[in-house]
């Protein structure tokens, strides 16, 4: 087992709220640390693996969901945790991470998304929003390759962060976390209305819950609540068609509607 190391990201990154949450739930597992690994590709997040008092391998550039593969095959007892980054996983790595999301191996990946390589100082990314190329949709990604759990959350919201990680332990198959994160350096601000997706409950959002979204999940539309309205949109996490139309929320045809954050999708098959 390794000593942990000096942390080395700028003072202020989101990383560390990520590092600090995975630090709370890993007593919570159930599991010696050495049975634990965390594998990384190259990125500012990727050096997280140095910082944890668990197994970890810092991989090449992509390849982290390749080398988790091999691991977990030849020791499934252990608890594999992939970190990557939007460059890391979307760019070189796409074709490794699709391959894992689809074969349901029973592995984590936690995919930081500040939208920028902040490691290589602040290039485009293939999620930036503020490039002439259309960026990707991570959620919808997942979605498209078969994945079956899959969910977002931010980095400064530390109790959703917690729950999302103990969520990710307890799925049985691959579980897919995109994590909302602020590089202070090159890419400050996510200016997006939010919403909390619950299962079972209605859509609502913005504060005092003076909004809601309808039922009519091709054309969702913003309305204001009133004490008789009755058709909300009810979140249904094991239902495809909804979680498809929610991972678009805030992108192209529905940028008006706010950015969900939550257990999108999950269900059940055999890893």
């Amino acid at each position: 087992m390794k000593k942990r190391n000096q942390i080395k990201w700028c003072p202020g990154c989101g990383n560390f709220s990520i590092l600090t949450q995975i630090y709370s739930i890993l007593p919570l597992l159930g599991i010696p640390k050495e049975k634990i690994v965390f594998v990384s590709g190259i990125g500012c997040s990727s050096r997280l693996p140095y910082y944890l008092d668990t197994f970890g391998l810092h991989g090449t550039h992509g390849r982290a969901p390749a080398i988790a593969t091999g691991i977990k095959l030849a020791n499934p007892d252990l608890s594999v945790w992939i970190i990557t980054g939007d460059g890391d996983a979307l760019s070189i790595g796409g074709n490794h991470l699709i391959h894992l999301l689809r074969r349901n191996f029973n592995v984590n990946i936690l995919l930081i998304n500040n939208q920028v390589f902040g490691l290589t100082k602040g290039q485009f990314s293939h999620t930036s929003s503020r490039i002439l190329e259309k960026p990707f949709n991570p959620l919808l990604l997942a979605l498209g390759a078969g994945a079956t759990f899959i969910a977002r959350s931010f980095d400064s919201n530390y109790n959703h962060l917690k729950k999302m990680l103990l969520k990710c332990h307890e799925h049985i198959g691959t579980s897919f976390l995109e994590i909302y994160q602020t590089c202070l350096i090159f890419n400050k601000k996510f200016d997006k209305k939010t919403l909390y997706l619950h299962n079972n409950k209605p859509l609502f959002f913005v504060k005092k819950r003076i909004q809601y979204i309808t039922d009519n999940i091709f054309k969702p539309q913003i309305k204001t609540f009133s004490d008789n309205a009755n058709n909300f949109w009810i979140h249904d996490d094991k239902n495809f068609n909804k979680a498809f139309i929610l991972s678009q929320f805030s992108f192209e045809n529905y940028e008006n509607l706010p950015l969900i954050f939550g257990i999108l999708y999950k269900n059940n098959r055999p890893t």
